[in-house]
């Protein structure tokens, strides 16, 4: 299809850096017409999000340069649903602390926030009309064919459960009642699209793009999981713990094939810094607003001294007599390890500094919200802390009467009770009620007897 240098120039945007890309003719239709193009990109809010979410989350500038409208969703009934991986009631606590991150990776990016649109999957996947639609699905798909396109994403256990059956379809579901013109997902992502390819169109519904970006491999080997502590890091890790996961990385000297810090740095790394090279050039497209705003660091990693177009520095050691080394391309950097001319020692150096320097603002931000903070005991609970012994409240019995430690002897008791009355002069009224008097058989002390009359008076009166 024939298409205008503009249109050409968007879609190579679109699509440049990407694994895969199923049903582009589409998306070129669409800018051949003048219009602009609508995708969405989704997310489980389940484990907490590793550093690997910077390749799909940059990819999304290249989007928003292109004039894409671009939609996050913040999956919460899939992470429900995704077997064993969260609770109903740790979905909420999640998806908020999702939502809070992601503004925080955008924003750290120089990515403007304002042209996102964050929409949460119970907003529309409770409506009479989804369900209606998701039973249509389950009247058309078979069990085989929802268990296969869920393979790669889907926890998969000995037994599964219904929910992780109708995960596949609800995602495909996602892309019409979202009204986007195609996906944009990672590489494992396959199956479920091509599931959508072929079922949306039974409902009545149009076929959609998908456009895939690879995964990042493990630091010490297979896909970086949420689940794999060793082998991911966190964006709220710590400097030390960084240089330490760095450290540990597997990085054999010479092998270029199965490195994932070597991968890292063609996923991460070299696209960020070509993304701050082209904004330096003021190569924004239809994005005029990026990088205003931005938090943390937005020079690319090269250092002082670097020729132009360097997107890599790699600081060698003096002591053994290496100077630096500045790359221009990603090859360069492959080529360079591939011939020993690269050490894995000071590229995990420069690797760990240059994963800080991401990181920085976005640890910053977390310890500048205290809202966020709280969110984050509520969706991640530390699973080995104690919970906090209550004291057990004492309750006051009062003792019967006449017992405990101020209990008084019956005199001492009469004793007290005059004393602190006041006494009356004999034949005095203690009222403005006229006196009456009774014959006593036996005579009382005078303050005693104030105290009959006083008490007795207005019984005698009624």
């Amino acid at each position: 299809m024939e298409l205008t240098p503009e249109a050409q120039q968007k879609y190579d945007l679109i699509t440049r850096g990407l694994q895969e890309v199923l049903g582009g003719d589409s998306i070129k239709a669409i800018l051949a017409e003048g219009r602009t193009p609508k995708c969405y990109f989704g997310t489980a809010p389940t484990g907490r999000p590793h550093i690997g979410y910077f390749v799909p989350l940059t990819k999304i500038a290249d989007f928003l340069r292109a004039g894409v409208d671009v939609k996050i969703l913040l999956a919460d009934v899939h992470a429900f649903l995704d077997n064993l991986k969260a609770p109903f009631d740790l979905v909420g606590h999640r998806t908020k602390y999702y939502k809070k991150l992601l503004l925080a990776i955008f924003t750290s990016l120089g990515i403007p926030t304002a042209k996102l649109h964050l929409v949460e999957g119970s907003s529309y996947q409770l409506t009479r009309e989804y369900n209606l639609d998701n039973y249509k699905l389950c009247a058309t798909v078979s069990e085989h064919d929802a268990k296969k396109a869920g393979a790669e994403v889907v926890k998969q256990v000995s037994s599964p459960l219904i929910s992780g059956l109708l995960y596949p379809g609800m995602q495909a579901l996602d892309e019409q009642y979202l009204d986007v013109d195609f996906q944009f997902g990672g590489v494992d992502q396959r199956k479920i699209f091509t599931f959508a390819e072929h079922y949306l169109p039974q409902l009545g519904y149009a076929k959609r793009a998908h456009l895939m970006n690879a995964m990042l491999p493990s630091l010490v080997g297979g896909k970086m999981s949420s689940s794999d502590p060793n082998g991911k890091i966190d964006f709220l890790d710590s400097p030390e713990a960084v240089r330490k996961k760095i450290k540990n990385a597997f990085c054999e000297e010479g092998n270029v094939d199965e490195n994932g810090l070597l991968s890292f740095v063609g996923a991460v790394i070299i696209p960020i810094s070509h993304l701050r090279l082209e904004r330096l050039k003021g190569q924004t497209g239809a994005d005029a607003e990026e990088g205003e705003g931005a938090a943390g660091s937005q020079k690319p990693f090269a250092g002082e001294g670097a020729p132009e177009g360097t997107v890599f520095t790699v600081e060698g050691n003096p002591k053994f007599g290496e100077g630096s080394m500045h790359f221009q391309t990603f090859e360069e950097i492959v080529s360079a390890f591939r011939e020993k001319k690269l050490h894995p020692g000071v590229l995990k150096t420069a690797v760990a500094s240059a994963i800080n320097s991401l990181l920085d603002p976005i640890r910053a931000a977390f310890q500048a919200d205290e809202e966020w903070q709280a969110v984050e005991k509520l969706a991640y609970p530390d699973p080995n802390a104690k919970p906090e012994k209550k004291k057990k409240e004492k309750k006051y019995t009062p003792p019967p009467p006449g017992k405990g430690k101020n209990a008084k002897a019956p005199a001492d008791a009469a004793a007290a009770a005059a004393a602190t009355s006041p006494e009356a002069p004999a034949g005095a009224a203690t009222s403005n009620v006229p006196e009456v008097t009774e014959p006593h058989t036996d005579a009382a002390p005078p303050g005693q007897a104030s105290l009959d009359k006083a008490h007795d008076l207005p019984t005698k009166q009624l």
